[in-house]
C-alpha cells in the first residue's frame, strides 16, 4: 500500500491539490519527504506523520495550533545570544573630548575596565595614526638620493682636474669633507680622464690636481693613493702581492653580479677586458639597498687583506674580498677595481709621471720651506729631487712622510741610501771620457 499523503495526493490531482495550509506545513516543517524522485512506488521512511485527513477538508486542530504558533512566533523578537559573562554595565553616552583634554591624560575619567572603550573622535584618530606612523619611505630614499647626488656632482666637478696647475683650486672638487676618507670613486674619475688623454703633460696635470686635491682635504690618504696609482699595494722589496688569477675573478664577478661563469667569460672574450664587462655587469644590476660608498682606505685595506691571505681556503677568502669590492661599487668603479686586482691599469700612465706629479704637487701645496734662491724653474726640480729620492729608496711611505713633515727641499737629506733596501735599477748613460765620469762620481 502506498503512504496515505502519497495515497491521498495522487487522489485529489484533478480538483484542487493545495486546499489548505496544510501541504504548505508539511513542505516547510519535512522538506526531505519531497526531495528524492522515486522510479517505483516504494514504502518511505518518515520521522513525522501527516494525519490522515483529505485535502478536501478544512483545517484540522493540528493546523490552527500550528499556525497559531507560527503567528505567535514571528511576533517575538528574536533571542539574544546567552554569554557564559557576566552583563556588563552599560557605558555612559560618549562625550566628544576637546583637544585640549585628549592630549591631557589626568583629565581622563577612569572607566571600568570591562566596559569598552568610548570611541575616539576623528581628530584624535588622526593624531594616532601620526604617532604610531612608521619611518616614512622618504626618510630612506632621501639617503639614496644623497649618495646618488654626491656621485653626480664628483662626476660633475671632476673634469676640472684637466685644468693647468697655476689655475686650479683644489677646494674646487672635493666634495668630501676635510679630514673625511678620500672616495675611490675620485681616483676612478680620475683613471677615467687619464685613459682618454695621450699628451703627457696634460696627464701630469691631472695627477699633480688629483694629488694637491687629497693632501688639501685629507692628507692621511696620500699613501694609499700613490700607491694604486702606481698600481702597487707595497713596496717593491717587500714582496707582497695580490696573488689572484683571472679565473678567482671571474668567479667573484660573476657571484656579485648575478650571472653565471660561462656568460662572463664569453664577454671577457669579445671585449678582451675584464674591467669593461664588470662595469657592463655591475651598471645592467639594479638593487635594493646600496652598501657604503667605497673609499681609498677600504679598497687598499681590502687588498692588504687579500694579499695576506693563505693557508685552506684562501682563494675562497679572496673570491668574498673581492665579491664585497664589486658589490659596493659603483659607476666606473668596478672597471678599476678589476684592474687594480689584475695589476693590468692600461690607462697609459708611466711611474715617472707620477713621480714627477708629486714633485709639482709639493710645490703647489709647500708649507715648511721656500725654494731656494738660486733654483729657476722650482717644478722642474722638484719633479728630478723626488725622482731621485724614489731611486736611492724606492719606498712611497718613507718618501710620501717626508714630503708632508719636511718638505720637497729637504727630501735629498731625509731620504737617501737605506740598510734593507735595494736601490732602484738605473738605465747607464754615455759619456765622453773618464774624466766626466770622474767628475760625477
Amino acid at each position: 500500500m502506498f503512504p496515505p499523503f502519497i495515497s491521498s495526493f495522487h487522489f485529489q490531482t484533478n480538483t484542487n491539490p493545495f486546499p489548505s495550509s496544510h501541504l504548505m506545513l508539511s513542505i516547510s516543517f519535512r522538506p526531505f519527504l519531497f526531495r528524492p524522485i522515486l522510479p517505483s512506488p516504494i514504502r518511505v521512511p518518515s520521522l513525522f506523520s501527516l494525519p490522515r485527513t483529505t485535502m478536501s477538508k478544512p483545517p484540522s486542530a493540528f493546523d490552527a495550533l500550528m499556525s497559531a504558533a507560527r503567528a505567535a512566533a514571528s511576533k517575538k523578537k528574536p533571542p539574544q545570544p546567552t554569554s557564559s559573562s557576566p552583563k556588563k554595565r552599560k557605558s555612559p553616552p560618549p562625550q566628544t573630548p576637546s583637544p585640549a583634554s585628549s592630549l591631557n591624560p589626568s583629565s581622563l575619567k577612569t572607566l571600568d575596565s570591562s566596559a569598552p572603550p568610548a570611541p575616539e573622535t576623528l581628530e584624535n584618530q588622526e593624531k594616532l595614526r601620526e604617532s604610531v606612523k612608521p619611518e616614512p619611505a622618504n626618510k630612506i630614499r632621501s639617503v639614496t638620493n644623497s649618495s646618488q647626488e654626491k656621485i653626480a656632482e664628483l662626476k660633475k666637478l671632476a673634469p676640472l682636474l684637466k685644468k693647468k696647475p697655476s689655475e686650479f683650486n683644489p677646494s674646487s672638487v672635493a666634495t668630501w669633507e676635510k679630514g673625511d676618507p678620500v672616495p675611490f670613486l675620485f681616483l676612478s674619475l680620475a683613471f677615467d680622464m687619464i685613459s682618454k688623454e695621450t699628451g703627457r703633460i696634460l696627464i701630469t696635470d691631472i695627477v699633480c690636481n688629483l694629488l694637491r686635491t687629497v693632501i688639501y682635504a685629507t692628507p692621511e690618504d696620500l699613501i694609499p693613493v700613490v700607491y694604486l696609482s702606481a698600481n702597487r699595494i707595497a713596496p717593491a722589496h717587500v714582496g707582497l702581492e695580490l696573488g689572484i688569477g683571472d679565473a678567482s675573478i671571474i668567479k667573484a664577478l660573476a657571484e656579485a653580479c648575478g650571472r653565471t661563469e660561462a656568460q662572463i667569460k664569453k664577454q671577457y672574450k669579445e671585449k678582451g677586458d675584464l674591467g669593461i664587462v664588470a662595469q657592463a655587469s655591475r651598471s645592467s644590476q639594479s638593487m635594493m639597498r646600496k652598501p657604503d660608498a667605497l673609499t681609498i682606505r677600504k679598497v687598499f685595506k681590502t687588498f692588504h687583506l687579500i694579499a695576506k691571505e693563505s693557508g685552506k681556503d684562501s682563494q675562497e677568502k679572496k673570491k668574498n674580498h673581492i665579491k664585497a669590492l664589486l658589490v659596493a661599487a659603483t659607476d666606473c668603479e668596478p672597471q678599476y677595481l678589476i684592474r687594480l686586482l689584475q695589476a693590468k691599469l692600461r690607462i697609459g700612465y708611466a711611474e715617472q709621471t707620477l713621480l714627477a706629479a708629486l714633485g709639482q704637487a709639493a710645490v703647489y701645496t709647500e708649507e715648511h720651506s721656500k725654494a731656494p734662491p738660486q733654483i729657476q724653474s722650482p717644478f722642474e726640480e722638484a719633479s728630478k729631487i723626488v725622482k731621485q729620492a724614489y731611486s736611492v729608496l724606492p719606498d712611497y711611505d718613507k718618501i710620501v712622510s717626508a714630503l708632508l713633515t719636511h718638505g720637497v727641499w729637504e727630501l735629498p737629506n731625509t731620504c737617501n741610501f737605506t740598510p734593507g733596501v735595494p736601490v732602484g735599477p738605473m738605465l747607464s748613460k754615455a759619456t765622453k771620457g773618464v774624466s766626466e765620469v770622474l767628475n760625477k762620481f
